[in-house]
């Protein structure tokens, strides 16, 4: 309340305060007096400083000051005889408190002072600080109250807002990490003693910082709040997300712990997300990261559990970035492997250590090699072959890229002159290498050095480098065309791209995405109208069209059908060194009869873990040989017959119930009752683990572990294992 306010009560005085006759000094009584007064009491009311109330022994109105009944939009009279409370809301306020303070108070007759309530106004929102004292006859009888009010929606609002710049972020309206923070422990702590679940994303954007560095940081800021806003729109209903500074974010989701569920929602998110923006008359493209941990399996607390989320968000960035990461204990392994490859990369090719293969592109129609794409190879001394997609992104983010990248163009034109001359070599250019400005010129050299014939040079190029859409990218353009080399634009259809660069940058090739060729034959699939429609749309423009990842005759004969000129995959071949490619093209032209599978099936992993298999009482030991979404292979034991069902651990907590659908000696291959889901790091997983709530429950510790041996051996396995092969079988 005011001062001001407060000087105009204290001349009413004893007339709001309600006191007694005996308390009531001698002049009041003065007619001249109480005249006074009372004028004090109008003009103090028609100031709108403040306003006056009282109430009958049932706590019904029998007084309320006209300006509180013209907040009301209503007659005074219509308010009359209503109960006291029903002037003001009392619910839930956005501090998630519940304003049932005054009923009790009321019911109680006790004295109050400066209680805020807001006002139950139609025009727009009000807050009043109400104060009232009990009223009492001679005899004691409880009479009613007498009170005041004063309007502080100037003061509550300036609070609100205080407390909301204290717990959201000015830029885009989300919680800050402040809030986060205090939302997951309350969360964490309320679900532990409920024992439910609460999954953590840890949402990073990918080239967040060439947007700043190219398009300046008003941009920045406004692509963060449309982030935000795609951001908003994905959450599922009670989950909260927030922005904790940078280009950080992350999101809570209680009750989840399906990774299956968690995993689509981080997909939508890398989809979403990586869809183009436009700023300012500006096209930006840019990606994004995602880590999940879960409680309470990855963490029982919140500074655990961010701990884990950033371990997997860490793990995500470092596999190729616009993927997505489930924590696992393996990862702190992983992250300490690519601390040393991030190191060992600075000297791989002064050493030597990185060389080419050459993957062959096929003519669908005649099986005849028209191109070989050049991949970058790592052979590491100690580590043996790396992954492309570990050191490549290790190597963009490093800056070494573009030497990396300088090389390979180099020496994959030095090998294209000993082809012959009617192939073409591909060589992958990266987003940092194509905005250099002196690009065109180091192609122009590597031309010139080997005397490769420059249509005989094809630069694949992804769409992130339209990220800027600046000049300096059209320009590259313009210079590469006028040497004459071929333009290819790689991974088409990944939902980055637009259409009208395909125009102004005068593509010679569109390669689609394997990510549409998967699936492509299923009874259902869009993938068909998908590719059809990009096969159109390159015939239209003059294009040739490249299908990667073909790996089965039905896949291959669903792209013939739909007219793809050109195949890359292993059906035909897996990249290979250039004295193997030279030495199939020694009668000047290389035909590859296609040699895969029949069908396409869901990918089988080779692998080699141990796993735990456990029959009704019994628990045995054996080897999984290769995992996919349906089933797998395990040696271990033998003869088991056909039908038998187990549980298979898989570690962590992974239990998978599967029946054996064939059996050979020691070999059997199972099939799983709920298929595997994607872990985010090329791999599978359970959809659901066993909760340490259950552990506890059990005896063990509810903290995050890998699932101990829940079938103890406590009586003779029923079926032999294959080092028991000269034993009996019990």
């Amino acid at each position: 309340m005011s001062a001001t306010a407060k000087q105009g009560l204290g001349r009413i005085g004893g007339l709001l305060k309600g006191r007694s006759a005996r308390d009531v000094p001698q002049e009041a009584v003065i007619p001249e007096f109480r005249a006074q007064a009372l004028l004090l009491f109008q003009d103090f009311e028609k100031s709108g400083i403040g306003w006056f109330w009282s109430t009958d022994g049932e706590g019904r109105l029998n007084y309320v000051s006209d300006c509180v009944a013209e907040r009301h939009g209503r007659p005074r009279e219509e308010l009359i005889g209503q109960p006291f409370h029903k002037l003001f809301i009392l619910e839930r306020d956005e501090d998630d408190r519940i304003e049932r303070t005054l009923p009790l108070i009321l019911s109680a007759r006790k004295t109050f002072s400066s209680l805020p309530v807001r006002g139950l106004t139609d025009d727009r929102e009000v807050w009043w600080a109400i104060s009232g004292r009990p009223q009492y006859d001679g005899a004691g009888n409880f009479t009613g109250y007498y009170g005041n009010g004063a309007d502080v929606t100037d003061s509550r609002r300036s609070q609100r807002d205080a407390s909301r710049m204290a717990m959201y972020d000015s830029l885009t309206g989300l919680s800050n990490r402040h809030r986060m923070d205090k939302r997951l422990t309350a969360t964490l702590t309320a679900y532990k003693a409920a024992k439910r679940s609460c999954a953590l994303l840890m949402v990073d954007l990918d080239r967040f910082k060439q947007v700043n560095d190219t398009l300046g940081h008003p941009a920045g800021d406004e692509l963060l709040k449309q982030v935000a806003q795609r951001l908003q729109r994905i959450v599922p209903e009670g989950g909260e997300i927030g922005r904790l500074g940078g280009d950080e974010f992350q999101a809570i989701l209680p009750d989840i712990d399906d990774r299956g569920r968690l995993g689509d929602i981080a997909k939508r998110v890398i989809e979403i997300v990586s869809q183009p923006y436009q700023i300012d008359g500006s096209r930006c493209v840019i990606g994004a990261s995602v880590g999940i941990a879960i409680a309470p399996y990855d963490g029982a607390d919140a500074e655990e559990l961010v701990r884990s989320a950033d371990l997997a968000l860490y793990a995500a960035k470092g596999g190729g970035r616009g993927q997505f990461r489930f924590y696992s204990k393996d990862l702190h392994n992983e992250a300490e492997r690519r601390r040393q490859i991030e190191e060992d990369l600075r000297d791989a090719l002064a050493k030597r250590q990185l060389y080419l293969a050459y993957q062959p592109i096929v003519d669908v129609a005649t099986n005849k090699v028209v191109c070989v794409e050049a991949v970058m190879r790592w052979l590491h001394p100690e580590l043996g072959n790396v992954s492309p997609g570990v050191f490549i992104p290790i190597a963009e983010e490093s800056n070494q890229i573009i030497a990396m990248g300088d090389w390979a163009l180099k020496t994959a034109c030095d090998a294209a002159m000993q082809l012959p001359g009617n192939v073409r070599m591909a060589v992958n250019v990266s987003p940092k290498q194509f905005a250099n400005l002196g690009f065109p010129a180091v192609v122009a050299q590597a031309l010139a050095n080997s005397g490769l014939a420059p249509d005989r040079l094809e630069l694949e190029v992804t769409e992130s480098i339209f990220i800027a859409d600046d000049d300096i990218t059209d320009q590259t353009f313009k210079s590469l065309k006028i040497l004459g080399v071929r333009l290819a634009l790689d991974d088409f259809g990944t939902g980055y791209s637009a259409l009208g660069y395909l125009k102004k940058a005068d593509f010679n090739k569109i390669k689609i995405d394997q990510g549409f060729i998967r699936g492509v034959t299923e009874e259902g699939s869009r993938n068909i109208a998908i590719i059809k429609s990009i096969v159109s749309l390159a015939e239209g423009l003059n294009m040739t069209t490249t299908a990667e990842g073909i790996e089965a005759h039905d896949e291959l004969e669903t792209m013939q059908k739909l007219g793809v000129k050109q195949i890359q995959g292993f059906i035909y071949a897996r990249p290979v060194v250039i004295e193997e490619v030279l030495e199939a093209m020694t009668s000047g032209e290389w035909v590859i009869e296609p040699n895969g599978p029949s069908k396409y099936r869901a990918d089988r992993m080779t692998t080699f873990r141990k796993v735990g298999l456990i029959h009704e009482d019994h628990r045995y030991e054996g080897t999984m040989r290769n995992l996919s979404r349906t089933g797998c292979l395990i040696e271990g034991l033998l003869d088991v017959p056909l039908g038998v069902k187990f549980v298979i651990d898989l570690g962590e907590g992974q239990l998978a119930v599967a029946k054996v659908m064939r059996s050979a000696d020691s070999m059997m291959g199972l099939e799983f009752e709920m298929p595997m889901v994607d872990d985010g790091a090329g791999g599978l997983c359970t959809r659901h683990r066993v909760s340490p709530y259950i552990l506890a429950a059990a005896g063990m510790p509810a903290t995050a572990q890998p699932m101990p041996n829940l079938a103890q051996q406590i009586t003779l396995p029923r079926f032999a294992s294959a080092s028991d092969r000269a034993k009996p079988a019990r």
